[in-house]
């Protein structure tokens, strides 16, 4: 599986799906400036279109990241550990891919080890190489735990991530906060339910919200 990229291109469509140059982004931004009525030329708005790609460059560097790359370097030297791993809290900060606006919010990642384990920061980066794209929550949450699964081959993967969508929040129904709350579990956390209660246990009550368990 390819996990560099959320979906592949057809190659009668590279043409037209090919990546705009950096001018051509900064164009499209006084495109929009002038859209929503103002003067991409005045003094506050001069270096708004460089600022903006500068932005989305750190806001959408997940496509440039290998999450097999990241998860491959494994330690073996666990003296027989074969217990929960879980990082609770992750910060997570993604995009919806519907209206381009911010979801906030954390990640709680947990694996049952099978003969290896990753360094726990490689969990964070994994969480960030996904999130950092343009996402809808429930497939960001199966992308983190199917790597997870694929690339470390553990007993049992599982994800819950809780977040706020802006496109809810401030704009449409803008409902504060509320929060979004989906899981996917896989191996031992899916098929035994003592050790799914104790995962969850760890991680505490997840927010209130809507709940989707995968």
């Amino acid at each position: 599986m390819n996990f560099d990229k959320p979906f592949s291109v057809s190659a009668e469509k590279q043409n037209e799906t090919a990546k705009p140059s950096r001018s051509d982004a900064e164009a499209a931004v006084r495109t929009l400036i002038r859209w929503a009525g103002d003067d991409p030329d005045r003094e506050g708005l001069v270096d708004t279109p460089d600022r903006v790609v500068r932005s989305y460059e750190e806001f959408f560097s997940g496509y440039a990241a290998d999450p097999k790359a990241i998860l491959e370097r494994t330690f073996e030297e666990v003296e027989g550990y074969d217990e929960i791993v879980l990082l609770r809290d992750i910060r997570l900060e993604s995009h919806c891919e519907h209206h381009m606006v911010p979801i906030l919010g954390k990640a709680h990642v947990a694996y049952m080890p099978h003969r290896r384990v990753v360094g726990i920061s490689k969990l964070a980066r994994l969480v960030e190489a996904y999130a950092k794209r343009l996402q809808i929550q429930e497939k960001l949450t199966s992308q983190v735990a199917n790597a997870i699964n694929e690339i470390l081959q553990p007993l049992g993967t599982a994800v819950v991530i809780e977040a706020a969508h802006q496109c809810m929040t401030t704009r449409g129904v803008r409902k504060a906060g509320v929060t979004m709350v989906t899981s996917r579990m896989l191996g031992t956390f899916r098929e035994n339910g003592e050790t799914r209660r104790e995962l969850l246990a760890m991680i505490g009550n997840p927010s209130s919200g809507e709940t989707r368990f995968g």
